[in-house]
Parts: structure tokens; C-alpha cells; sequence
């Protein structure tokens, strides 16, 4: 099997390496981290100008690509720098979903995020899912043209700089249904609508969200909106994945040239052969990892049934992973791994997080359990 990226892939890494490598300078970090919005405006611009949004977009929503193929690409790239940018809330997500299922009207909204006039947020989770996508509490009532919500939802990212939150309300239905969710448009400023923000440990800003009465428009068919955020979530878990597999590569990296230049005894660490074996198990996990992430992007868009066998094996495997290539690096640096000034602290920091969002190791590894048993 050819694993070669076409042409247009091709340029599309070269430059977009290019662009993350110019932008992401320690000052760029720092910059970030003192800013109230979680990423920097200029260089979301950039992305948007060089096609990157675009990039997660078929051509029948305005994009160029989408493909599963399409978004391992670009956020592996994101990963080998770190990047905050809220490209998996805004276009995958918010962008994905108001694509899939939103009018014309609506879907000039897409149009705005490819151009990177938008910011999105999907608020979803709430404090009693713990990862069950069914599982939904907020509430929607008819109110003259269009709904009121009610309800709570917790850790929005990228909710302080939206200019709209989609968010999911039961119309009809239990709490864990999956058959009864709408989805709705909400814009930030709604009366009735109240954000609690705070950054996020691996980057980036989130907000629990408190709805009441908020006003909002319907998007897609009411009480029909499961699938399609089941669809979105799964190309979230191939975005994140990747991502978590750039950041895999330039820990990994940085290690193996930390136990090259750091000398014990005279000699460099990298020398002593307990440290050549632990270094060569995390080099084979991460190839593990790229399988599983490249098996993900040629099935994200399959049938629901094979997808998320799939999904969930490639989060089980890449959380395991993940925690060893942080525990094997910060072990191996020593004290200089844990501070602020040193690259590898925000790069573990990011890659540790990477397991608490759409559903940890442990969670995939039942739900691949159950899915493989059904």
C-alpha cells in the first residue's frame, strides 16, 4: 500500500510547516498565553489565508479537501508546534456541523470561518455526560418564530472568543436518547446567556455556559441532529489524534537529541543502554500511534457501525501512548521537563490533555469492547 502524500498534500505540509515554524516563536507562546482570547488573531489569518480552514472543508461546503487524509495532515502539523488555534471547535465542529445540517442562510456562516471572519464554539458536553454523546439535559421550548434553551454546558472550548455557540437541546425524548437532540444557534451576547471562562492547562480557553431562555434559531431538523454530531465527533477524535501525533514526533525528537548533548560521568546519557531501550520503546509506540491514526482518517467517513470501531481504537491506543511518550520524556529530561521556559513543558502539557477530550483511554477501550461484542 502507497502511504505517499499526493502533490497537492505534498505542498500543503511544506507550506504549512513553513508558516507554524515562522509563527510559533517563544514570543508567539508567551504572547498567547497572556491574551484573553486563548490564540493569536494573526496567526489564524494566516492559516486562513494560506487555505489551512479551507483544508477541512469539502468542495460542497467551500472547502478544497476534507477528507480524513486532508485533517491528519494538517493536525499532525499543528501538533509539531503546539499550536492552540481552535481549529477542531470552530471548523471541524461548529464549522462541520452547521455544513452538514444548516440551511443556505446558515451555511453563509461557513463560508465566514473558511475565510477566518468566525469563531465557533459547540457546546455539548454537560457536567453529567461523562463522554455519552446521548446524553443531553438542556432543553428546548418553542417560543414565538424560534426556541428557548435551558441548561447547562460544561468546558466550551473556545466559547470567550465565539461569536456564536451551536448548541445541542433535547426537543423531545429521555435524557440519554439519542433520538429527540436539535441543535441551535446561539449568538455570544444572547440575552440570558452567561459564560464562566478559564484557560485550559494544555492552551487554549474554555467556559461552563448557563442558558436560560436563551433565544436561538433551530439548525437542521428538529430532533434529528444525533447523527451528524456523532460524525463530527469522530473526525474530532481523527483531528485530535493527529494532532496528539505530532506532538508524539518533536517530544520524541527533543529527547533523543536531549540524551545526545547531556553528559553523566563524562559521557553522553544517551550512552547508557537502559536509556537506548527506553528511548526505542517510545520510537515503536509512536509508529503504533501513526498506524492507528492513518487507519482512522481511511475509515472516518465509513458506515457508523465500522467508524466507531475504528474511533474508539485509535483514542484507546493514541491515550495509552500519549501518557508513556510523557512519562519516558519527562523522566528521561529530568527536573529542566517540567518548566515554562523549556519547550517540552507546553508540548507535554498539550499532550497529556489530549485524553480528556472526547473520551479517554479507558472509556474507548469499553466502547470498543461493545462495539466488537455487537
Amino acid at each position: 500500500m502507497n502511504f505517499d502524500l499526493t502533490d497537492e498534500r505534498q505542498m500543503l505540509q511544506d507550506g504549512l510547516r513553513r508558516l507554524l515554524a515562522d509563527s510559533y516563536t517563544p514570543a508567539a507562546h508567551k504572547a498567547i498565553e497572556e491574551g484573553d482570547t486563548g490564540f493569536s488573531a494573526d496567526i489564524w489569518n494566516s492559516l486562513a489565508e494560506m487555505g489551512v480552514v479551507g483544508a477541512l472543508f469539502g468542495e460542497d461546503d467551500g472547502g478544497f479537501a476534507g477528507a480524513g487524509f486532508d485533517l491528519a495532515l494538517v493536525f499532525e502539523e499543528m501538533g509539531r508546534v503546539g499550536a492552540v488555534d481552535p481549529l477542531i471547535d470552530t471548523a471541524v465542529l461548529g464549522g462541520g456541523l452547521v455544513a452538514a445540517l444548516g440551511d443556505d442562510g446558515q451555511k453563509k456562516l461557513v463560508d465566514e470561518v473558511i475565510g477566518g471572519g468566525a469563531q465557533l464554539a459547540f457546546a455539548h458536553v454537560e457536567p453529567t455526560s461523562r463522554y455519552d454523546l446521548a446524553r443531553v439535559d438542556a432543553t428546548a421550548a418553542k417560543a414565538g418564530d424560534g426556541y428557548a434553551l435551558t441548561g447547562r454546558k460544561a468546558v466550551v472550548v473556545n466559547a470567550p472568543a465565539a461569536e456564536h455557540l451551536l448548541v445541542s437541546a433535547r426537543t423531545s425524548g429521555k435524557a440519554a436518547d439519542e433520538s429527540g437532540i436539535s441543535l441551535f444557534l446561539v449568538p455570544a451576547g444572547a440575552a440570558g446567556l452567561r459564560l464562566r471562562s478559564y484557560p485550559l492547562v494544555g492552551g487554549g480557553q474554555a467556559a461552563e455556559v448557563t442558558l436560560d431562555n436563551v433565544p436561538a434559531e433551530l439548525v437542521g431538523p428538529e430532533g434529528g441532529a444525533y447523527e451528524a454530531i456523532a460524525a463530527a465527533n469522530a473526525r474530532a477524535v481523527l483531528a485530535i489524534s493527529a494532532e496528539a501525533l505530532g506532538l508524539m514526533e518533536v517530544i520524541k525528537d527533543l529527547t533523543i537529541d536531549y540524551l545526545k548533548t547531556r553528559k553523566q560521568f563524562g559521557v553522553p546519557i544517551g550512552k547508557f543502554q537502559v536509556l537506548q531501550h527506553r528511548m526505542s520503546d517510545v520510537a515503536l509506540e509512536v509508529e503504533q500511534a501513526r498506524s492507528a491514526v492513518i487507519n482512522l482518517a481511511g475509515h472516518v467517513d465509513a458506515a457508523p457501525e465500522v467508524r466507531d470501531v475504528h474511533v474508539s481504537a485509535t483514542k484507546n491506543l493514541i491515550g495509552t501512548v500519549a501518557r508513556l511518550v510523557v512519562e519516558e520524556s519527562i523522566q528521561m529530561h529530568g527536573g529542566i521537563g517540567m518548566t515554562n521556559e523549556y519547550e517540552l513543558g507546553h508540548l507535554a502539557k498539550r499532550l497529556t490533555m489530549v485524553d480528556h477530550r472526547f473520551g479517554d483511554a479507558d472509556h474507548h477501550l469499553e466502547r470498543f469492547i461493545a462495539l466488537a461484542v455487537a
